[in-house]
């Protein structure tokens, strides 16, 4: 039994100890291989030769365990007496990220239980008073989940070397064991439980503290708790036995006392497991601080005291109380080649022989029954049965404030409708889009007597073949729909 589990240990140990050298060292160069693969021209795909860190390891060691729960128990049914076991165990621990790794182990011992030592001689009618001793002798393989709590959960504050590591295990395996009996007629095996069935599963669990000697070897002090989920692993005998009706427990556990070494294996300087991902942080922070960098900000100065340093001014002879764009350009608005600074219609574009402002030119036009006098100044069209100004005529009519700011003349708001309605209706509704569009430049600027509002109904029409008895394509009729301005 205990060849045959050592045996499956070796053949699994064999080839991970054989992959354990497949690590690349950190380098010593300061630089670190990039170890993203998003496809960029800068970076490298994730090979075994881009890591940096050994992440396999061997660990060996012995100790004591004491049976804690059970019929037959080292401390309650012992009184106080040496009945401490023995153990060992072997594994091989591999790496997966600095706070988590899986160990694959092999646990071998012997835990010594009840009122006596099996190696002493029983007591007279030990068995008449159930005053039994017993031992077990037992191999394990089990597969543990290795948690670096000293990684976990290092503060982001705490940047100096450590040597020591708080580690947690868990885990599930197989377990196999002869468990022996002794009383005054001698000692005999009284249950014999073969690796690898059904009712050899157990589970262990417990904590370990690591001391890092250097590079290549950690001490280790671990305490586990095992639970084997078996009655009779204590040598109590038959599960109906009167031995084993004293507890109510269904499970004979124990505590299992570790002293044990870590040999880590790979080429490279340092292990995962002892890798703290800040520290590199920290390094790249102190060589930055160490650094004397004088950076001498606008070096060649701001000689046209535009706020924008010469070295990156693209026009070094702004005049001076003018804006500025970012690369030091003066603002020109209407884009008209007078800068804001000279321009008197900043938002509407002029020649530069008026100061930035257009000059007004009439052109009388005859239409229907109505002659139209219209300036430079642009119309406005309007929706449906609608007196609302759209927002996409906001930019006109804010070119219409400064035009009419910077003339002397005076203006009238004419409004004017379709032949979709009754003449009455069509009246007041361009009335009141005249009176909306007056309301609104005066608002933003225009003096109220420089301007007079009249509605001419169906009366004023754009295109006068427009009228009920015909049908006239909509972009005639909503052209019809305007409001302009006529110079009085």
């Amino acid at each position: 039994m205990k060849l045959s589990l050592a045996i499956v240990a070796l053949a699994l140990a064999v080839p991970t100890a054989g992959f354990a050298q497949d690590s690349t060292a950190v380098a010593s160069n300061g630089e670190y291989p990039n170890t993203f693969s998003s496809g960029s021209a800068n970076i490298s795909p994730f090979t075994n030769k881009s890591r940096r860190f050994n992440d396999w390891a061997i660990s060996f060691g012995a100790g004591v365990p004491l049976v804690q729960s059970a019929d037959l128990t080292s401390i309650k049914n012992g009184n106080g007496k040496n009945l401490f076991g023995y153990s060992a165990y072997l594994s091989i621990d591999k790496a997966i990220t600095h706070a988590f790794g899986i160990n694959l182990q092999y646990d071998r011992g012997e835990t010594r239980q009840g009122w006596f030592n099996t190696k002493n001689a029983a007591p007279a009618n030990a068995s008449v008073n159930q005053k039994v001793g017993a031992r077990t002798q037992y191999d394990a393989i089990s597969l543990l989940g290795d948690v670096n709590f000293s990684n976990l959960f290092r503060r982001v504050d705490n940047h100096s070397p450590y040597r020591w590591a708080l580690h947690g295990y868990a885990g599930l395996g197989t377990l196999a064991y002869r468990a022996y009996q002794k009383d005054e007629n001698g000692q005999r095996l009284v249950t014999e439980l073969k690796p690898f069935k059904l009712g050899s599963m157990f589970a262990q669990a417990g904590a370990g503290l690591k001391f890092k000697v250097n590079n290549r070897i950690d001490i280790e002090s671990r305490v586990m708790y095992v639970i084997t989920g078996d009655d009779e692993f204590d040598g109590g005998g038959d599960k109906y036995s009167a031995i084993n009706q004293r507890e109510e427990q269904v499970s004979d556990n124990f505590f299992n006392a570790t002293i044990g070494v870590s040999l880590k294996l790979g080429k490279h300087e340092s292990h995962l497991m002892w890798h703290d991902p800040l520290q590199e942080m920290y390094y790249k922070l102190d060589v930055l601080a160490n650094k004397n960098q004088d950076i001498e900000v606008c070096k060649k100065g701001d000689l046209d005291n535009d706020g924008v340093c010469d070295d990156w001014d693209r026009q070094l002879d702004t005049p001076a109380g003018a804006r500025v764009d970012g690369a030091g350009v003066a603002l020109d608005t209407d884009l008209d080649g007078v800068i804001d600074l000279y321009d008197k219609c900043v938002t509407v574009p002029g020649p530069v022989e008026n100061n930035g402002c257009p000059v007004v030119t009439s052109v009388p036009v005859t239409g229907g029954a109505v002659d139209e006098k219209e300036t430079k100044l642009e119309g406005i069209e309007f929706d449906l049965n609608s007196d609302r100004i759209l927002p996409s005529n906001t930019p006109i009519l804010n070119n219409a404030v400064d035009y009419i700011n910077s003339s002397n003349g005076t203006y009238t708001v004419i409004g004017t409708t379709d032949t979709r309605a009754s003449e009455s209706y069509n009246q007041k509704l361009s009335e009141r889009r005249a009176n909306n569009v007056k309301n609104y430049l005066i608002k933003n600027g225009v003096k109220s007597d420089k301007l007079n509002a009249v509605g001419r109904g169906e009366k004023d029409l754009k295109y006068p073949e427009c009228n009920p008895a015909t049908k006239c394509p909509e972009w005639k009729n909503r052209a019809n729909r305007r409001v302009y301005f006529e110079a009085k």
